[in-house]
């Protein structure tokens, strides 16, 4: 897939998440992040897999087992205050990325619930990371 059929799928995705309550057909749970471009500061919209721990959410770059990082995590490191939309509420959040036993533990929840995620992570060198998605007060 080109970056061009990424770009319109995402949008295809976001309309349909957004005009249904948050589900798209086909679709196991999204939620929608928005962040701003690392390069740009222009917001950007991506569709992620849910995966809640308690009262966070989070997010796993796995890009499905490139060798390369998604596009998000770069944003992400150079703009980590997000807007995390689920099917049913929107709120501010802070991505804060995970390391040691804390991204272990997070990896295993995030695998109990798409299980494709550890099929993504024998497939490539890079250790996929995961950011919490913290609800913040802003």
């Amino acid at each position: 897939m080109t970056e061009d059929e990424f770009i319109e799928q995402n949008k295809k995705v976001v309309k349909e998440f957004r005009t249904h309550g948050g589900k798209v057909e086909g679709w196991a749970p999204l939620i929608l992040m928005t962040t701003l471009g690392a390069k740009t500061n222009q917001p950007r919209i991506y569709p992620l897999m849910y995966v809640p721990d308690g009262d966070r959410v989070l997010a796993v770059a796995s890009k499905g087992g490139s060798p390369k990082n998604p596009l998000w995590y770069h944003n992400l490191l150079a703009h980590p205050d997000v807007t995390v939309e689920t099917g049913t509420e929107q709120f501010a959040a802070h991505a804060r990325v995970l390391t040691g036993s804390e991204r272990e533990k997070a990896f295993a929840r995030a695998a109990q619930v798409f299980p494709p995620y550890a099929e993504y992570q024998r497939n490539t060198a890079r250790e996929i990371p995961i950011f919490a998605l913290e609800r913040s007060a802003r």
